[in-house]
């Protein structure tokens, strides 16, 4: 403590201190007058000295602060907890218009007097208020925007997935009134592939996430609803899927998923002539940065015992062709006595996790 001869020595130093603090500040006697204003406080809200000390602070500038939440907060809450911060007040100020106050308020007590003094500061918070409601209402118009998305998103779904279902029908139909057994199967397979891609659909637009989606949880989801409809207990055939953690983008989805869907039931239907108790699909994905591997393995009987029209390569494999061209990768068939396993790569990759066959 600073021990000063004598009290207008006190009252110089008490004013600098008040005049260095760089927001408004007020110091008032317990009867709410004015002692003492801060350089600032005149500055920021231009008012005359001379007007304002030993005056009531609600009649100072023509009554700008009586303000009954400022009434509130000087005659209720200080006298009952001494003090308070952040206490904010909106209010229409002469010559700055409206604004936000922050204030901090202090009851100071003194030992040797009933008297007491209440330190007040004032903080400015109208441009920060104003920037955090602009960023409120530019949050809700995106949550917005993001609510209409998913509606039509939904919408587009479920005119896609009645489209499809319209086409799977009318080449069902098709195929029923044709006499010739080689248009018939052409149909038929036709009818496979447009369903096939409904599947993939449904399942697609099942995750959460619309532009990113979970290798490993697709594909499972995938494979156990083809499981349910093409094997049971006159088929059988086990499908495990393996696949590394990791999200891609739904384009990249749909093409995994329509060769997944194209190798597991082409395997289905070829592989496992004699059902055995042990018969089984793996389906694994495995990633290495930006390279990736997909690999749909059986334990079936091998390409080189399958029909002819089927090794010869049919509407199947020109579709899986197809997709791999558009991933940017390289198709790889292993086939033997054991099994077949089709191999899908984008770059060098080992593989690490186990296959069928």
């Amino acid at each position: 403590m600073i021990d000063l001869p004598n009290l207008e020595d006190a009252q110089k130093l008490a004013q600098a201190i008040v005049n260095t603090i760089p927001e408004p500040f007020l110091v008032l006697d317990d009867k709410i007058r004015v002692l003492a204003a801060s350089r600032s406080f005149y500055e920021k809200f231009k008012v005359d000295p001379e007007q304002t000390r030993a005056r009531l602070l609600y009649s100072l500038g023509d009554g700008q602060w009586n303000i009954p939440a400022l009434r509130i907060l000087l005659e209720t809450i200080i006298p009952e907890k001494t003090a308070m911060d952040g206490f904010e007040v909106e209010h229409d100020f002469p010559n700055l218009g409206h604004r936000t106050m922050l204030l901090n308020a202090r009851k100071v007590l003194y030992d040797d007097s009933s008297l007491s003094t209440i330190l007040l500061a004032f903080s400015d918070v109208t441009d920060r208020r104003m920037i955090e409601r602009e960023k409120a209402n530019l949050l809700q118009q995106t949550e917005e925007l993001l609510r209409q998305k998913d509606t039509l998103l939904q919408e587009m779904q479920h005119r896609v997935a009645n489209s499809l279902q319209i086409i799977a029908s009318i080449l069902l139909l098709k195929a029923r009134a044709i006499t010739s057994e080689e248009t018939r199967l052409h149909l038929q397979d036709a009818h496979q592939r447009v369903m096939s891609v409904a599947e993939v659909q449904r399942h697609l637009h099942t995750s959460i996430s619309v532009d990113q989606i979970e290798v490993g949880s697709y594909l499972s989801k995938l494979c156990a609803s083809l499981a349910a409809s093409m094997t049971g207990e006159n088929n059988p055939v086990a499908i495990n899927v393996l696949a590394d953690k990791e999200w891609i983008g739904s384009d990249k989805a749909v093409s995994v998923g329509l060769i997944v869907t194209e190798l597991v039931i082409n395997a289905i239907k070829y592989a496992f002539p004699l059902l055995k108790a042990e018969d089984a699909i793996f389906v694994t994905y495995e990633v290495d940065k930006t390279d990736w591997k997909l690999i749909v393995s059986d334990n079936g009987i091998g390409k080189n015992t399958v029909t002819t029209s089927e090794t010869a390569g049919g509407l199947g494999t020109a579709i899986v062709q197809a997709l791999v061209r558009q991933l940017d990768a390289k198709m790889d068939v292993a086939s033997s006595a054991k099994g077949t396993s089709v191999s899908i790569t984008r770059a060098t990759f080992t593989s690490r996790l186990p296959k069928a066959a």
